[in-house]
Formats: C-alpha cells, structure tokens, sequence
C-alpha cells in the first residue's frame, strides 16, 4: 500500500534505537524526510547515516535532550515546516507511591506530558495552515492498564491523553489528526535489561525469563520496533485521516478489556 506521503518532512523524537527508531525506518521507507532526534551523538548519527544509505531520505539530526527547553528550541528549529510529529520520550522510574515527592511527579510530568504538548503548540499551528498534518505520541499501555510500579508514568501520560483527547477535536476541521499508540512489550533494549536483571535475581537463565515474561502476553511473543513502526506510519498516512484522538493499544493482547 502507498501511503501517500512520500516528500513529506517528519520530526521523531528519540528515535536513534527501539520504537522510535522504528518509526523513523517506517516513515524513511515510505519517502519521508526526516529530522531524528536523541540525546546520544554517536548513536544518533550511526543511526542516522543506516536510514539514509538504506531509504535515500533527507535526514537532519538533532542531538538534544528534548525534555529541556534548550532541547526543544533545537529540534523545533530544525524542524520547521514539518507535516509529520512523532512525540516519544523514555518513562520514568519505578517505584512504590510512596517513593515520589513533587520534584519527581514535576520532572514525569515534564518529559511525558509537557514536552509533547509543547512540541504539538510549535508545529501544529503550521500544519493546520497548510490544511495537513499528523500527530502520533508513542505512551504506554498503562494508560488503559495502569501499572502499579509506573505510577509516575501512569500519572503523567494519562495527562498527555486527557489533553490530546479535547485537542484531536480541535484540529480535525483543519486536516490534522492526533493519535497515541500505547506499546506494551516490544523486543528492545530495555526488555532486554530488564530480563538481565530478573536472571540475576531469580537465578535462572535469560531465555527462561524470556518464557516466563512472554507467557503472560497471548501472543505468547514480545512485539518488533518493525511492527510498531508500521503502525505508527499508517497513522501518518493519508489513508489515516479519518482516525481522530484515539488509543491504539499494540500490546500482543495484554491488556485484557472489551473497550
């Protein structure tokens, strides 16, 4: 399928490895230029320089922390007349509710909420002028499911939701749609970690703490970036307009709920 949006310009935020990354792979396989943003230089560039040899996409590189305000200032300039965002951002840590005091629900509430809505307020408005756009913000499956450890994320990208659900409406009329896809486990870096570190607790192997986590998904795998990045770029797509403020799970069938 073509989805129509080959020389369309996109901005993917922390996209130098896993579901941003695979995001960005989706939308440079359709023709789209890219502007690629993570905190890490060398990772970034290496990225980078894969995407353009293999899609023959423009690809401008942002080096940033995009939950500062310098870092926003960065990638907003570097992406100015961009059709395509895709907000992503690492979560913060775990814990128990009783760990957090108001500088860490401020600091969750700052990468996961307010720097996509910051990023949404500087490039939508031009968007909504040209008559086309797309917004995707990559959240969790917690938002449908919270997670009892991910309280400050539960917190802050239910927040996120809250306010895209009343901005999707918004900006409908004029051509752009909001979406957020809710991941659950993808096959990344930080599944890996985390299965190190139940190996090490529990004194088993990796491949059987592999089991034991993807036993629990009824898909009895962990998802690709690959797939995610699919779905993400059909919801960039032309053939997308007509899906407005909604939560796509990718979860595998994880979150057990008839709605």
């Amino acid at each position: 399928m073509d989805l129509g949006i080959r020389g369309k310009k996109a901005l993917v935020c922390a996209s130098s490895k896993g579901l941003g990354r695979g995001c960005a792979e989706a939308l440079a396989a359709e023709g789209v230029n890219l502007v690629m943003n993570a905190r890490g230089v060398e990772m970034l560039e290496a990225t980078a320089a894969e995407i353009r040899a293999r899609h023959g996409v423009e690809v401008v590189t942002v080096a940033a922390d995009v939950t500062t305000p310098e870092g926003q200032a960065a990638v907003i300039a570097a992406a100015e007349g961009a059709d395509i965002l895709v907000n992503n951002a690492g979560g913060p840590p775990p814990g128990m509710w009783t760990d957090w005091d108001r500088a860490d629900f401020i600091k969750a509430l700052d990468a996961n909420m307010l720097t996509p809505i910051a990023l949404i307020k500087a490039l939508v408005p031009a968007m909504m002028e040209r008559g086309w756009g797309r917004v995707v913000n990559i959240t969790s499956q917690s938002v449908k499911a919270p997670i009892p450890q991910l309280g400050l994320s539960n917190s802050a990208r239910a927040g996120l939701t809250g306010y895209v659900a009343g901005t999707a409406r918004q900006v409908a009329p004029f051509g752009v749609t909001i979406n957020n896809l809710l991941p659950g486990s993808h096959d990344t870096d930080r599944i890996v970690a985390l299965e190190k570190s139940i190996s090490a607790t529990q004194g088993i192997t990796m491949e059987q703490a592999r089991k034991d986590r993807t036993g629990g998904i009824p898909a009895q795998r962990y998802g690709t970036i690959e797939e995610f990045g699919a779905a993400c770029a059909f919801l960039c797509s032309d053939k997308a307009g007509f899906i407005v403020g909604q939560n796509i799970l990718l979860d595998g069938g994880g979150v057990n709920a008839t709605l």
